[in-house]
Formats: C-alpha cells, sequence, structure tokens
C-alpha cells in the first residue's frame, strides 16, 4: 500500500497545485482589466491606443486615474450596449471641498463638500476632455477600477504629432 501511495503522491501534488494555479488566475482576471485608452483627453500621461491595466473594486482617491462608465445622451450607463467607458483623473472625492475654480459645472452648486457617492472626475488635457468641468459630478457607483499601470509601451510619435 505505501508503495502505491507514493507513486500517486506526487500526481496528486501536481493536481493540486494545478488547481491552485488556477484559482488565482480565475480571481485575478476578475479583479484585474485591461483597458485600452481611446482619444487625447489624457495626454500626456496616456495616450490614444495606450493599454492600461485597471483594478476593479480599488476605492477612488484624489490624483489616481480612474476609469468610469458614461451613457450616451438620453441612455443609462447600466446598459452595457449603450454605455462608453472614460478614463479620467480623480479631483475630489465625497467629504473633499468643491474645487470650484477651474471647474465652471460645480462653481454654483450650493454645497462646500463633495457629496456621498459623487466624484470630481477631470482629463489632464482640458481641451480635449469630457469632464466635471462640462458634466459636473459623476456617480462613484460607475467606477470600473483604478488605473495600476501603463502596459507595454505607448504607440510610435509619428512625425506630424512631433512638430
Amino acid at each position: 500500500m505505501r508503495g502505491a501511495l507514493g507513486r500517486r503522491l506526487p500526481v496528486v501534488l501536481v493536481g493540486l497545485g494545478m488547481v491552485s494555479f488556477m484559482l488565482v488566475v480565475v480571481s485575478a482576471r476578475r479583479r484585474l482589466v485591461a483597458v485600452t485608452v481611446r482619444g487625447s483627453s489624457m495626454e500626456p500621461a496616456y495616450r490614444d491606443g495606450d493599454r492600461v491595466l485597471v483594478t476593479r473594486g480599488s476605492r477612488p482617491a484624489p490624483g489616481r486615474v480612474v476609469v468610469i462608465a458614461h451613457a450616451r445622451p438620453g441612455r443609462s450607463a447600466s446598459d452595457a450596449r449603450t454605455r462608453t467607458w472614460l478614463i479620467k483623473r480623480v479631483a475630489a472625492v465625497p467629504g473633499d471641498p468643491v474645487p470650484r475654480d477651474g471647474v465652471a459645472a460645480l462653481a454654483a452648486v450650493p454645497e462646500r463638500h463633495v457629496p456621498p457617492g459623487k466624484l470630481v472626475l477631470l482629463g489632464d488635457n482640458p481641451d480635449a476632455s469630457l469632464d466635471s468641468r462640462q458634466m459636473g459630478y459623476f456617480a462613484a457607483d460607475r467606477v470600473l477600477g483604478t488605473v495600476m499601470r501603463r502596459m507595454g509601451l505607448s504607440a510610435p510619435t509619428t512625425l506630424l504629432e512631433r512638430r
């Protein structure tokens, strides 16, 4: 009996190792998402075509970059067929003072602090960004996650972009 167990033990251990590895992979896939940046609203930090790794469920914090669901006009952000994803930098979270300077849509809001469930999000390139400057607050529950890092190299710069 000991001989048979001794021969099967390595197979059992390899099997358990593979199952453990698969559980780690599945868990990581649920928590991590690769997103491709579209547009120039986050230049120079992120350029059109950059790929970023996003951590789901992480709490937005000022200065961090998030990916958030945004509905097309007249549509719901919860409808996957009609939503788009925006990538923006967090300027303020609930409880922070409302940043009225430079954020025209928030200049006249009555509250002094960002209300619960709301975020102030800004693109790094104000001339090309649809953000809190025009739209006011964003719903915090629409955040997919926080950008962890850029994946790989950025797209090469063309001669036109260098001028």
